[in-house]
């Protein structure tokens, strides 16, 4: 890992938010779990939670999940064991739900800590987690169409929330704590060689100040990793 690349993830991981989070219950299409993922790295989501529907979609979704290194991913079997740990964690749920009792999601105080849930592709959220979250958000139509593609939709909300926070400062300091931190970190400058370490059941090596590592540790990791050179 360069020094250079070292302070562009330690700036990454300064702004963190471990207290805002998203759930894709039933979400299916690779490129719409690719994009809202994609959003979530750029507004500071540290981790998401997925629950893919049980059919032959679930290969292709789980494989564009796992090409988005940067945010860490939890899948669920069910929305409501996603819902429930969210829910624990302290976070206010948010149903992204067209309904009576919707609110436009400006209206939303998005600097407490917060979950937002999405539903399928084409039916959206079901009445069974609609009936679990919080609250439900809109977003404000002014044409012929009810509502924006999901992925869409994932980016406008998550905007105002980053938006709300920013002027609040949350983005302004650490927020992660030191062990989550020291280990993102790892994982993301040496991700083979974090791999063979969660193979053999190892701790992560420490990381110095320019993101190097003990020359005589990293060798011996490489070593066991197929000596294959130095991570960049």
């Amino acid at each position: 890992m360069t020094p250079e690349r070292y302070r562009r993830i330690r700036a990454t991981l300064d702004r963190r938010q471990p207290d805002l989070t998203l759930v894709m219950a039933g979400v299916h299409k690779p490129h719409n779990i690719a994009a809202i993922i994609r959003t979530c790295d750029a507004v500071g989501v540290f981790r998401a939670h997925a629950v893919l529907p049980d059919n032959r979609s679930r290969v292709p979704a789980g494989t564009a999940m796992g090409s988005q290194r940067w945010v860490d991913i939890r899948q669920h079997d069910t929305a409501e064991q996603a819902i429930r740990q969210v829910r624990e964690g302290g976070c206010q749920v948010l149903a992204a739900h067209f309904s009576e009792h919707a609110v436009p999601y400006r209206e939303i105080d998005f600097t407490r800590p917060t979950a937002l849930l999405l539903g399928t592709e084409k039916y959206g959220v079901d009445e069974i987690c609609a009936e679990q979250a919080d609250e439900h958000v809109m977003i404000p139509m002014m044409g012929m169409v009810e509502s924006f593609n999901v992925s869409v939709a994932a980016a406008i909300i998550l905007s105002e929330a980053c938006e709300q926070r920013r002027r609040a400062g949350m983005y302004d300091r650490p927020r992660l704590d030191d062990e989550t931190y020291r280990r993102t970190l790892f994982r993301w400058g040496y991700p083979r060689l974090a791999a063979l370490c969660d193979e053999r059941g190892l701790n992560y090596p420490s990381v110095d100040e320019q993101g190097g590592v003990d020359a005589a540790t990293l060798g011996m990791l490489e070593e066991g990793a197929g000596g294959s050179g130095p991570e960049q």
